[in-house]
Order: structure tokens, then sequence, then C-alpha cells
């Protein structure tokens, strides 16, 4: 897979994403953690719903990068203050191509490592993560849980419904695009169109 990381990147399928450089206004970056696994998971957590920004909503652990900060650095520095994970449990298999979000004005740089999922996880701060996901690649590409989902405002995107969790926006723009690189990708119904469930909307949508 690492060899591939740099072969497609989030913004080949996401028109709200910018392709870019991490040196404008807000650098950050996210860590795309995939467990060791015959059947792999992927590390998600759910955002505290009284956060700023992306309250309540399932993402990535991330977050600003520091000045003299590597991407590498931030990113597993951000999911040792999120989730208490040990930066030299991961292998870093290399980086998607930076990705910039509108709506909160970051350019993100996508990390992606490698662990065994051994060591148990949970939120080091509740105020910022309400709960620590480990999500079966498998379950990310059954049919059953792909869907396009649909904005308030009109946009619309490839997302997951886990039921009692709902992946949308630029976590599930990530999400999809690894699951083509890995090749775990399996053909769905892109015409199955489901609302963002106003749970997982930041207040006023």
């Amino acid at each position: 897979m690492a060899a591939r990381l740099a072969a497609i990147g989030p913004e080949k399928r996401c028109s709200q994403l910018h392709p870019g450089p991490a040196e404008a206004q807000r650098p950050a970056a996210v860590l795309v953690l995939l467990s060791r696994r015959a059947d792999p998971t992927v590390l998600l957590t759910l955002r505290s719903a009284d956060l700023r920004q992306h309250a309540g909503q399932v993402s990535f652990p991330g977050g600003g990068i520091e000045p003299g900060e590597s991407a590498v650095a931030a990113a597993l520095r951000e999911a040792a203050e999120e989730v208490g994970l040990v930066p030299g449990s991961v292998s870093v298999l290399g980086e998607l191509p930076a990705s910039r979000i509108r709506v909160s004005r970051f350019d993100v740089r996508i990390v992606v490592g490698a662990w065994d999922g051994a060591a148990p996880l949970r939120p080091q701060d509740p105020a910022e993560v309400a709960a620590v996901l480990s999500v079966p690649l498998s379950r990310l590409a059954d049919p059953a849980t792909r869907v396009t989902w649909r904005h308030p405002r009109g946009v619309s995107g490839p997302g997951f419904d886990l039921g009692d969790l709902f992946v949308w926006g630029f976590t599930a723009y990530v999400l999809d695009a690894v699951l083509a690189i890995g090749g775990w990708e399996r053909p769905w119904d892109e015409t199955r169109q489901v609302a963002v469930p106003a749970r997982f909307l930041p207040p006023g949508g």
C-alpha cells in the first residue's frame, strides 16, 4: 500500500477539498491508522458535541501543525494527546496529497500509518474526544454500509452509514480513497442518498 499512496488522493473524488501544500492559513495533519490484522481496522474518533469545529462528527485523530513540526510528528503527537497512542508503535506508510477543508480553512496533511492494534486506546480529554472507534475496513467496504450523503445545503459525497454512527465529509472522502488505494473497495450503489443525521451536523447545520 505504501507504494500506491501517491497515486490517488481525496481531491479526485471530492469537490469540497482543494489539493495543495499545507503552507497556507492553518496547516494541520491527521493520522489514518490501520491495524495489521487479517481484517484490518481503521482508528476513528467521535468528537465532542461541545467543540467549536466539527462538533459531534466522526474524524481521524489530528490537529494543527506547530511551527517547525513535520506533518508526521504532528499527526502522531495529536493521536497521543487525543487517544493515548504511543507514537513509537506506529510504522508510517506515507502520505496522501494535502487537502484543504473549506469550512474550517485547514490545509490538511493526511498521514497513513500501521500498527498491531493491540494496545487499548481511550479518550484522553472527554471535552475533545467523546469515543475511540476501531472500525473494520471490511465493514466500511460493505455495499450495505456505503451511501451518498446529502447535506442540507445541497452538497453531497460518499459516506458510510454504520447504524449508530454516520461518517461523512472530509473523513468519508479520505476513507473512500483509502479503500480504493488498498484494494478493499467493492461496487456500491452511489444513487442511494441519505441525509446527514442532525446529530452529526454542527449547530445550525
